[in-house]
């Protein structure tokens, strides 16, 4: 009998640097997807708060600006539709006279399907950003995707569980990680001796049986790494440490069952009446 040949789908993970200006960002934006359509990537996504960078770190972030951040948005929905590539873009999103830090994503078309908000905010983002309060799903080319941005990501698996339990076969993590003006160097992956992030990867994935795709920005004194680690634990790939890279993989679909998620007894955690 001839083996069918696996579902797969071609995820693009870009680790950009830092940028002065959002005009910078955009720029660096469409020369991954230049890249990434030269290599038929299906989605690319892009690190926590690209556009127009991450509050409260060590450099310097315009101010907001929600005209501005509706024309960058604008832009890469042009940017995808002409590229033929999904987007994944993190983002600050003006919502009720609250600014939220989101994951934008976009399809091929150039059409915006929706954001994922980051819910838990880490104390020092709560100066800035206002937490969400939902979980979605996104269909890239009819596969199921879930979002969890940096910090949720991190400390809070069970926004991870929910997007396995409810079919999702890959869960992309956008993050800031490090920072560029000093600090400690990592050179191997995952050294026990390294913070503890990229060991948190290996958890997600392996603990809900799905792929879990980490994006970082490529910093001078990285913390982790821009990984895809798969449904068993193993990676996949990384992007050496400070290097901006796309790493482009194909996913097997049928391994990433979501076996563990779907096997949570929630009657188990029942409260004792008693």
């Amino acid at each position: 009998m001839t083996e069918l040949p696996a579902r797969t789908l071609r995820i693009g993970l870009a680790s950009p640097r830092n940028a002065a200006t959002v005009d910078e960002r955009l720029d660096r934006l469409d020369r991954f997807l230049d890249e990434a359509a030269d290599r038929q990537v299906a989605v690319v996504a892009f690190p926590e708060c690209y556009i127009p960078g991450l509050r409260g770190l060590d450099f310097d972030v315009p101010a907001h600006d929600q005209q501005r951040q509706e024309r960058a948005l604008d832009r890469i929905s042009q940017s995808a539709g002409r590229y033929g590539v999904a987007v994944i873009v993190g983002m600050e999103w003006e919502v009720d006279g609250a600014l939220q830090n989101v994951a934008v994503v976009v399809s091929g078309q150039g059409d915006v399907l929706g954001m994922q908000t980051k819910n838990q905010i880490p104390p020092s983002e709560e100066p800035f950003y206002t937490p969400g309060n939902a979980r979605q799903l996104f269909e890239i080319d009819g596969v199921p995707v879930g979002i969890t941005i940096c910090h949720e990501g991190w400390r809070f698996p069970e926004s991870v569980r929910w997007a396995a339990a409810n079919g999702a076969k890959i869960v992309f993590h956008p993050q800031m990680t490090g920072i560029d003006l000093t600090g400690p160097s990592l050179h191997r992956w995952g050294d026990p001796a390294a913070p503890y992030y990229e060991k948190a990867m290996v958890a997600r994935a392996v603990e809900n049986t799905i792929y879990f795709a980490s994006i970082n920005y490529a910093m001078t004194f990285q913390e982790s790494a821009t990984t895809l680690v798969d449904p068993e634990g193993e990676v996949v790939a990384w992007v050496p440490y400070g290097d901006e890279a796309l790493l482009v993989a194909d996913i097997d679909l049928d391994l990433a069952t979501g076996f563990y998620a779907h096997r949570l007894n929630r009657d188990q955690y029942a409260t004792d009446p008693s």
